[in-house]
C-alpha cells in the first residue's frame, strides 16, 4: 500500500523505516528542509510540508495521493493553547476531504482521559466529553476526522525510551512525584502498534498504546540512575491515599498485539 505520515518525527519516522521493512511505499512530511535532506540520506521519501496553520511547501500535494494517511501533529498544549493546532488540524481536513484517502490513522494521547485518578482503569469505551477530558485541545482534534471513511484512533500514554528518559527529568529535583504508577510505552512499541493497525486493518476503532505494567515513578527513576549514572531525586512526595490514574492497554492486547518491552523498568536508554 501506499501510506502517507504527517510528522516523521520520534514516533513517525521508526514507523516509515517498518512500514518501509514491511514492503509498504512510504511518504511523509518534515518542517525542516534540513531534516528533509537527512531523511533522504536514511532512504525515506520526504516532503517539505508545514502547516502555519494554513499548508506551505513544495509538492505536498503528493502526500494526499495515498490510501492511508498517519496524522502524526503533537499539539503542543504544554506550552501554548492549543489554537494553533485545532487550526493546523482544520486546514489538513480540508485538503484530506478532496484527496483519494480513505483510510486515516491520527495519533492522539491518553491525556484525553479525564484527569481524576479511580480504582478501575480507564478505557477506550469511555464516555469523554468536552466537560470531563483531561485534554480539551486534543478531544477536539480527535473529532476532525471523524465521518471521513474509515478512521481509528491511537492514545498513547507516555512516549519514552532510547534518549527519552524519565530519570533525566528528575534527577536532583525536590519533591518528586515517586509513589504513583505510570502509563508509559516504550517508542518502538509505539511505532509497532500503530503498524499493527495497518497492517491488521483495525478500522473504526480506539486504541491505547500503554505498556501492560504500570510501574512506580520512583522505582524508574532509581533503575535509570542506576544504569546510566544519573542523580537521583533529591526528595520524594509523601504517599497518597489517593488511586492512581491508570490507563488500561488491554484492547490491543486482545488484538494479538504483543509488547517487546511490557515493562517501562526495562525500556531501553541512551545518553
Amino acid at each position: 500500500m501506499k501510506i502517507s505520515i504527517i510528522g516523521l518525527g520520534w514516533i513517525g519516522l521508526p514507523l516509515a523505516k517498518l512500514l518501509q521493512k514491511d514492503g509498504h511505499e512510504v511518504i511523509g512530511s518534515t518542517t525542516s528542509a534540513e531534516k528533509q535532506l537527512q531523511l533522504k540520506e536514511q532512504g525515506i521519501k520526504a516532503i517539505h510540508f508545514a502547516l502555519v496553520p494554513f499548508p506551505q511547501g513544495k509538492g505536498f500535494q503528493q502526500l494526499f495521493d495515498s490510501e492511508i494517511l498517519v496524522v502524526n501533529i503533537p499539539p503542543k498544549t504544554r506550552s501554548t493553547d492549543g489554537q494553533l493546532y485545532l487550526e493546523q488540524l482544520k486546514f489538513l481536513q480540508s485538503i484530506v476531504k478532496q484527496s483519494s484517502i480513505k483510510k486515516i490513522v491520527f495519533v492522539s494521547s491518553t491525556g484525553v482521559y479525564p484527569q481524576a485518578g479511580r480504582s478501575k482503569a480507564y478505557q477506550e469505551e469511555e464516555d469523554i466529553t468536552l466537560e470531563n477530558t483531561g485534554n480539551r485541545t486534543q478531544f477536539k482534534g480527535e473529532q476532525t476526522f471523524k465521518g471521513h471513511g474509515d478512521l481509528t484512533i491511537v492514545r498513547f500514554g507516555g512516549l519514552l525510551g532510547d534518549d527519552r528518559i524519565p530519570g533525566k527529568y528528575a534527577a536532583g529535583k525536590e519533591n518528586v512525584a515517586g509513589h504513583t504508577r505510570v502509563n508509559f510505552i516504550y517508542r518502538n512499541d509505539a511505532a509497532r502498534l500503530l503498524l499493527w493497525v495497518i497492517k491488521n486493518e483495525l478500522w473504526n476503532q480506539t486504541f491505547n498504546g500503554v505498556a501492560p505494567v504500570h510501574s512506580l515513578r520512583k522505582d524508574i527513576y532509581e533503575k535509570n540512575a542506576s544504569d546510566l549514572g544519573l542523580q537521583l531525586p533529591a526528595s520524594y512526595q509523601n504517599e497518597r491515599n489517593e488511586e492512581d490514574r491508570l490507563i488500561s492497554g488491554q484492547k490491543i492486547l486482545d488484538s494479538g498485539f504483543e509488547f517487546e518491552y511490557p515493562n517501562p523498568l526495562d525500556f531501553p536508554y541512551s545518553m
